[in-house]
């Protein structure tokens, strides 16, 4: 799409802020009100909309898009993602160890099971570790309350959740960064492990490169639109 504004600004309204360009008001894909919690959040996706060029690039504005889809379809389908959200845990990538080599088994419990203890305290949900990539049952206890934690997330709030738990591979790593144990950077290198050590090993292509920039870049994202939320 081209550029069909000059300027984006934050603007007051009813329940909230919106963006506005040139005046106007901005609209979620789905042309419901976009009206943000926050302020910050708001002015965030302003900054976004201004740092365009020429034309908009939506990739470019992670800010702008989990904000429409807090807006279009967490509210239409929440029960189906809190569902999938809370599935997670059942075979979170944190519970599954390497059996060899040494310095993996023990870089992944040096890193891995701090979080997960963190996880045992936090939300009374102790998860099982095993060795190996069958899937193993964990304590019903567990997943249940895990399960409410999801639940009781705003909308909001579970649009950046759903987006970290997919791209780590894991609602305890999620969690931590979006409630501040982890910063963007410690959620990436912990989610990203095992892949981090088979390039030490063997090196990086192109693909794989190009991949965890996206990857780094969505974490981010997630955690600077958490803590705009919060102001």
């Amino acid at each position: 799409m081209k550029r069909f504004y000059k300027a984006a600004d934050v603007g007051e309204t009813e329940g909230g802020f919106q963006v506005e360009l040139d005046g106007r008001p901005v609209r979620s894909p789905a042309k419901a009100p976009l009206i943000f919690p926050s302020r910050p959040l708001a002015q965030g996706v302003a900054d976004e909309w201004s740092a365009q060029g020429d034309r908009i690039d939506a990739h470019s504005m992670p800010l702008m898009q989990l904000s429409s889809t807090a807006i279009d379809l967490i509210p239409a389908k929440r029960p189906d993602i809190v569902q999938a959200i809370s599935a997670y845990a059942g075979t979170d990538l944190l519970c599954y160890r390497a059996e060899h080599p040494q310095p993996l088994v023990e870089r992944q419990a040096q890193h891995w099971q701090p979080l997960l203890d963190w996880a045992a305290l936090t939300y009374d949900a102790p998860l099982h570790v095993c060795a190996g990539l069958m899937p193993q049952p964990q304590p019903e206890e567990a997943l249940g309350a895990l399960r409410r934690v999801v639940e009781r997330t705003d909308d909001w709030y579970l649009s950046a959740l759903q987006t970290a738990t997919g791209v780590c591979g894991s609602i305890i790593v999620a969690l931590a960064l979006l409630e501040g144990r982890l910063s963007a950077e410690e959620a990436f290198e912990v989610s990203q492990l095992d892949e981090t050590y088979q390039i030490e090993q063997w090196g990086e292509d192109a693909e794989a490169t190009k991949r965890r920039a996206n990857v780094r870049a969505e974490i981010v994202a997630c955690r600077r639109f958490v803590d705009l939320l919060r102001g």
